[in-house]
């Protein structure tokens, strides 16, 4: 398996923000090693725009962003996954679609910046920003090439549910 480039989709309900946050993250900081997509169960239809505004800033490619269905990556034609990844407790809690693969599957909560307006939601963006940086990172450092399905399953868990991942400034 060396040398696969792993493809993880990033699930929220609204697909606007967080989910957005993490495609572009682990696009640009796992390039060559992993494949980033988003989606949502129930898509705004449009990236919010402080995500968008935020990630210009910093320099990421968003071009390609968009906010979509899942059920593009649930047809016999969409790439296959080998990493579910829900950033929020309501696409958590969802039905999913039967994923072709049965990819591994892991929960990454993070409050929804996109419910925070007016002064504060620069900081809410940020910080769900950060949060998903650090645990972007803690996946970029495990040894995937070597870990079976059920340990994989295991660290991933272990990332979401890591507190200090959410503080740590890497």
């Amino acid at each position: 398996m060396t040398g696969k480039t792993y493809n993880v989709l990033f699930l929220c309900t609204g697909n606007s923000a967080r989910s957005i946050l993490g495609e572009a993250l682990l696009n640009r900081d796992g390039a060559g090693r992993f494949r980033a997509y988003s989606a949502g169960s129930f898509p705004k239809g449009e990236v919010h725009p402080m995500a968008v505004e935020i990630l210009d800033q910093l320099e990421f490619d968003t071009g390609g962003l968009r906010s979509k269905s899942w059920d593009e990556f649930s047809a016999p034609d969409a790439p296959r996954m080998d990493v579910i990844i829900t950033v929020c407790d309501n696409a958590a809690g969802e039905t999913c679609p039967i994923w072709p693969g049965h990819p591994v599957t892991a929960h990454w909560g993070i409050e929804d910046p996109a419910a925070v307006e007016g002064d504060g939601q620069r900081e809410a963006f940020l910080t769900a920003l950060r949060y998903m940086r650090n645990r972007i990172s803690l996946l970029l450092n495990l040894p995937i090439d070597a870990l079976d399905e059920l340990s994989l399953k295991t660290r991933l868990a272990a990332i979401g549910a890591d507190e200090t991942a959410r503080e740590r400034n890497i």
